[in-house]
């Protein structure tokens, strides 16, 4: 009989720790870039879609505004990017990235790769990974009460 407390039967915790391990991972990759992940993940979502406003920003990274904004502020201070407020609507905040956050796109652009060589899976396996945890990612946004 199975134990529904038992931990290998948890979907939570092979994500969880997957998500550790796989941040340990980054964090030599990210080095090289001057950014922890939760900021390399604010860069990759500004890289794509910049400028945004941050609430724009928040909803993508699935991030509320008390998380996102002490990462913005210390992007901000390394030059990366900078906030205004919406001349037309001073409730919004307007993120666009700086010459320098641009900039560091470009040798960002290995790091994907570089990470990928560390893992000993397929590019198949990858991806299927990937499509599938996207599924999921789907249906927990619509099973949040939150949102």
């Amino acid at each position: 009989m199975n134990d529904v407390l038992a931990l290998d039967q948890q979907l939570c915790f092979p994500l969880y720790a997957a998500g550790h391990l796989l941040t340990r991972l980054y964090r030599p990759l990210l080095d090289e870039l001057d950014l922890t992940y939760p900021q390399y993940l604010v860069m990759l979502a500004c890289w794509q879609q910049a400028p945004c406003a941050v609430g724009d920003l928040g909803r993508t990274l699935y991030l509320d505004t008390g998380t996102l904004t002490p990462l913005l502020k210390r992007l901000e201070e390394q030059g990366l990017l900078t906030r205004t407020r919406d001349r037309d609507d001073q409730r919004r905040v307007v993120i666009e990235l700086t010459e320098t956050g641009r900039a560091l796109k470009a040798p960002a652009t290995n790091v994907p790769q570089a990470l990928t060589c560390k893992i000993p899976l397929e590019p198949g396996e990858i991806s299927a990974t990937r499509e599938m945890l996207h599924k999921l990612l789907d249906a927990l946004a619509a099973a949040d009460d939150r949102g």
